[in-house]
C-alpha cells in the first residue's frame, strides 16, 4: 500500500456499527471517508454483517479496532463494549436492519453492538436499509417512531432499485451524505439529542407540552412535518419557463431542524440549488400544479405544514409545443396558478399547524398580516426580498414571525440553519403557551 498523506486533526471518535444487510459494503466507504477526514474510527460488526464484509476489510480502512464478539475481552482492565461506548463521540449504525431497530427499541442487548448502544451517552445516528415492504411494515414504523422519541436520530432511507429486485423506499443513504451529516455534528454545526439520557419516553399519543428552550422542544417529536421548498417553474415552451430565485436553503434548513427534533419530515421540492439534508424524504414537483397535487396527497396526514416554497403566482395560459423562435416581440398571456397555501388553509383541521412565508418588497407588515389572516394560518414568516444580502440565494436571512394570536417576533440577520432552529423554538413555545 502507498504512503498515507497527512490528515487534518479534528478530534472525535466515531463508532460505526454495521449490521447484516447487503448495504454493509457501503459502510466500508463511510469508514474510509471518516478516517481520511481525521476522525478516529472504531467498527462493530454483527454476526450478520460478517457474512457480507470481513472484519479485516474494516480494520484496513479504519486503521482502528474492529469488534465482533461481546465475550472476547482482550484487555482485562476494561470491559470492551463499555470502553467503546465511553470513547465514542458519536455512534453511527449504517446499515441498520429491521432486526437491530427492533432490538434497540425494546432495549434488548445480546451482542457487542446492542450492548454498546445501550451504554452510549452520545448521539446515535441510525441509517435503516431493508426491503420496501419491510420498511413500510407498521411494526417497523412503530419501532422507528419510538426510537425517535427516545432521542435516536433516524436518517430516512432513499427510494430506488433495491437488491431484492423491488423498487421503492429502503436504500441506505449514500456514504457521502452520511459522512457530511456526521461531520456537521462533530464540528458543532448540527446539534443532535442524546438517547439514554435518563429522560423517560413520552407515552403513546401524549400531548408533549412545553419544550426546553434550547431545542425548540419536543413538540415536533413524533410529528409528521410536511414542507414545500424551492422555486416552481412554469413552462413557456420545451426549453423556457417562468420562475424565481429561490434556492431552497431556508426550507431545507427548516426540514433539517424538524428532523433533529424527532419529526418525520417530507419535503415537496421544486427547483433548488442546494442538496436536501440527509434523512429527509424528498418528492420533486417543478410545476405549481404538480406541487399542489403532491401536497394534497400528503396534507391530510400532516401535523405541521410549512409552506416555504416560492411558488410562481402566474403561468403562461398556453405552452408552445416547440421552441419559440426569437423575433421582434413576444406577448405572453398569463393566468394565476393554484394557491397551495390558501387551499390548505381551507381544508385544514383544527389540530394542524400551518406556517406560511411571505416574500415582500413593500408595505411589509401590512401585507404579512393580511396573508396570515386571509390564508387561515397560524404563523407567517416575513422576508424582505428587496435586499441583496439576505433572502433569496443568500446563506443568511433576517425575518419577522407573526402569529394568529397577535405575536410579532423579530429575528436579526444570521445563518439560515441557525435561524431555522430559532423559528421552530419560537413556534413550539408559542403553541405551548396558547393551547
Amino acid at each position: 500500500m502507498g504512503a498515507e498523506g497527512p490528515r487534518r486533526q479534528i478530534g472525535g471518535t466515531v463508532v460505526v456499527g454495521v449490521t447484516g444487510s447487503i448495504a454493509a459494503f457501503k459502510a466500508v466507504s463511510l469508514v474510509s471517508l471518516l478516517h481520511k477526514a481525521g476522525y478516529e474510527v472504531e467498527v462493530i460488526l454483527t454476526r450478520g454483517a460478517e457474512r457480507f464484509v470481513t472484519p479485516l476489510t474494516f480494520q484496513v480502512m479504519a486503521r482502528g479496532r474492529v469488534y465482533t464478539d461481546v465475550f472476547r475481552e482482550e484487555r482485562p482492565e476494561e470491559i470492551a463494549h463499555i470502553a467503546v461506548a465511553d470513547r465514542a463521540s458519536l455512534f453511527v449504525v449504517a446499515p441498520a436492519t429491521a432486526h437491530v431497530l427492533a432490538k434497540l427499541a425494546c432495549g434488548l442487548a445480546d451482542d457487542f453492538l446492542s450492548t454498546a448502544l445501550l451504554a452510549a451517552r452520545t448521539p446515535v445516528i441510525l441509517a435503516p436499509a431493508m426491503n420496501v415492504h419491510m420498511y413500510a411494515h407498521p411494526v417497523v414504523q412503530d419501532n422507528i417512531a419510538r426510537l425517535r422519541r427516545l432521542g435516536y436520530t433516524i436518517l430516512e432511507p432513499a427510494s430506488g432499485p433495491l437488491a431484492c429486485g423491488y423498487e421503492g423506499k429502503g436504500r441506505m443513504p449514500e456514504p457521502e451524505e452520511i459522512f457530511a451529516f456526521v461531520d456537521d455534528v462533530l464540528q458543532g454545526r448540527t446539534v443532535l439529542p442524546i438517547p439514554n439520557s435518563g429522560v423517560p419516553p413520552a407515552p403513546e399519543g401524549a400531548n408533549l407540552g412545553s419544550p426546553p428552550a434550547s431545542e425548540g422542544g419536543s413538540f415536533f417529536s413524533g410529528k409528521f412535518v410536511l414542507l414545500t421548498v424551492g422555486a416552481t417553474q412554469e413552462p413557456l415552451d420545451p426549453v423556457r419557463f417562468l420562475s424565481n430565485r429561490s434556492s431552497g436553503k431556508m426550507g431545507f434548513a427548516l426540514a433539517e431542524a424538524a428532523l433533529r427534533r424527532g419529526a418525520r419530515v417530507v419535503v415537496v421540492a421544486g427547483a433548488t440549488s442546494v442538496p436536501p439534508p440527509p434523512g429527509v424524504e424528498v418528492r420533486r414537483a417543478l410545476r405549481t400544479e404538480d406541487m399542489l397535487h403532491a401536497v394534497e396527497e400528503l396534507f391530510p396526514a400532516a401535523d405541521v405544514f410549512i409552506a416555504a416554497a416560492a411558488v410562481a403566482d402566474y403561468r403562461p395560459k398556453s405552452v408552445a409545443l416547440q421552441k419559440i423562435k426569437k423575433g421582434n416581440r413576444l406577448v405572453l398571456e398569463l393566468e394565476p396558478t393554484p394557491d397551495i397555501l390558501m387551499e390548505m388553509g381551507k381544508r385544514r383541521r383544527s389540530d394542524q399547524v400551518l406556517v406560511g412565508f411571505a416574500a415582500e418588497t413593500e408595505n411589509l407588515e401590512a401585507n404579512a398580516r393580511d396573508k396570515l389572516v386571509r390564508k387561515n394560518l397560524d404563523f407567517l414568516v416575513l422576508n424582505d426580498v428587496s435586499r441583496a444580502d439576505v433572502g433569496f440565494e443568500a446563506d443568511e436571512n433576517e425575518v419577522v414571525l407573526y402569529d394568529r394570536w397577535g405575536g410579532r417576533f423579530t429575528f436579526p440577520r444570521e445563518d439560515k440553519r441557525v435561524l431555522a432552529d430559532k423559528l421552530l423554538e419560537t413556534i413550539a413555545a408559542r403553541l405551548a403557551a396558547v393551547r
